[in-house]
């Protein structure tokens, strides 16, 4: 079990100034640590020996520094310290429907690992968390993964996010919605800071700083199973009042549609997902079933597909449009499954997004595919728990684990109690 609670606040910006010494120039001796940061050579030693004992940092001498010039002068030249590079500091989960995604990233902010382990999408919550444990503890008995000093777990929950999600019973934890359930359960083998949040908000706050050109107005909307959203306005990562910002999906385009499983009619996502577009196909004739079998349509440019994929690309469109003309973003990035096989649905969404901009002259607004593929959700959970990005200025400061109520760790629909 992990137990890293970082002490004292003062502590832990301490600890934090070290990592951040080592990270942006290299080796360090403690004295040239303790000038660095400016706390006294007896607090950087029990500092520097408690992050030595966490794995989280390591000694390095001759050829192991050659970032940093030799010392000069009599006696054994002091030994330098050095970020660990197999050090996993943060973690990354995204739990979609059918896999679950895991990241490390060390101390250096770089990517250790990155693996997944796929399950039944009839899965349960706790047979879910239970993959995600093993494949966290295959992880950390890694030669080149080491947790011994982690800081912090985020995780993306799919679907939509708000504390006012039905609750559920198990032997130990009675009464628990899902994302209380996933927090305890980390929390009874890592107890290290939990933030969660809605997977698709966190993909697109990855793609806002990972994607390409750092930007503080992005809308990002996710084609898959279901369809999702994150929005990144005027330098925030938007959550909502309720949680429930970026769902997309559930925006009404067409009054007659089909029907939807949130109740209403005609949603986004009854035309655009991919459940809707395979259903579609057959419904005209086309023998798609599955992905790869669109993925063959789409290239033989079979016209049934086609026609489908072209009024999913008017539908989405449509709200996207809606929401560049309201909301003026920089750019829109599209991802998922369909994003990348089907360019006639992008297509049209285009041409609807500039028919809907027709008002605001010489504005042009292109979309953009993603970029970051099946990491993105966990990599947004890592950027979340950084907290270094000017995108999350206004995004909700969290608390620490062993702190805060129920309430608290619901506060505004977020579940998040991170640093």
């Amino acid at each position: 079990m992990q137990n890293h609670d970082g002490g004292h606040p003062m502590r832990r910006d301490h600890e934090e100034k070290v990592i951040a010494a080592l990270r942006d120039l290299g080796p360090l001796s403690r004295a040239e640590l303790a000038r660095r940061v400016g706390i006294s050579r007896t607090t950087m030693s029990d500092i520097t020996s408690d992050l030595l004992g966490r794995s989280m940092i390591i000694t390095v001498d001759g050829d192991d520094a050659t970032t940093r010039p030799a010392t000069v002068g009599r006696g054994r030249p002091a030994t330098r310290l050095a970020l660990n590079p197999r050090a996993g500091q943060l973690v990354g989960i995204d739990f979609g429907h059918r896999r679950v995604h895991l990241v490390v990233v060390d101390a250096a902010h770089r990517l250790v690992a990155s693996e997944i382990r796929r399950y039944p999408s009839e899965s349960d919550w706790p047979a879910r968390v239970t993959e995600a444990l093993e494949l966290l503890g295959e992880l950390g008995r890694r030669d080149d993964v080491e947790l011994a000093g982690l800081h912090g777990i985020g995780v993306g929950f799919p679907g939509p996010f708000s504390p006012r999600m039905p609750t559920f019973d198990t032997d130990d934890h009675p009464e628990t919605t899902p994302s209380e359930f996933v927090r305890n359960r980390l929390r009874e083998q890592y107890a290290v800071p939990i933030m969660i949040d809605n997977n698709t908000r966190l993909a697109g706050l990855a793609e806002a700083v990972w994607g390409g050109a750092e930007t503080d107005h992005l809308v990002y909307v996710r084609l898959s199973d279901g369809i999702g959203g994150g929005l990144v306005i005027g330098g925030r990562l938007v959550t909502g009042a309720a949680g429930f910002a970026g769902e997309l999906g559930h925006v009404s385009v067409r009054l007659d549609g089909p029907d939807c499983r949130c109740g209403k009619r005609g949603c986004l996502e009854t035309i655009a997902s991919v459940p809707a577009i395979l259903g579609r196909c057959q419904e005209l004739g086309a023998p798609v079933t599955s992905l790869a079998e669109l993925r063959t349509a789409v290239a033989k440019a079979d016209p049934l597909v086609d026609r489908v994929l072209r009024d999913a690309g008017e539908a989405l469109g449509r709200v996207l449009g809606t929401m560049a003309i309201t909301l003026n973003p920089a750019e829109i990035v599209v991802g998922g499954e369909l994003a990348q096989l089907a360019p006639q649905l992008l297509a049209q969404a285009q041409t609807m997004i500039n028919w809907e901009l027709q008002p605001m002259a010489g504005t042009e607004l292109k979309l953009r595919l993603a970029t970051l593929g099946d990491e993105d959700g966990a990599l947004g959970a890592v950027a979340a728990l950084l907290h270094t990005s000017p995108l999350l200025a206004n995004y909700p400061h969290p608390t620490d684990s062993a702190a805060g109520t129920a309430a608290d760790d619901d506060h505004q629909a977020t579940d998040r109690d991170a640093s």
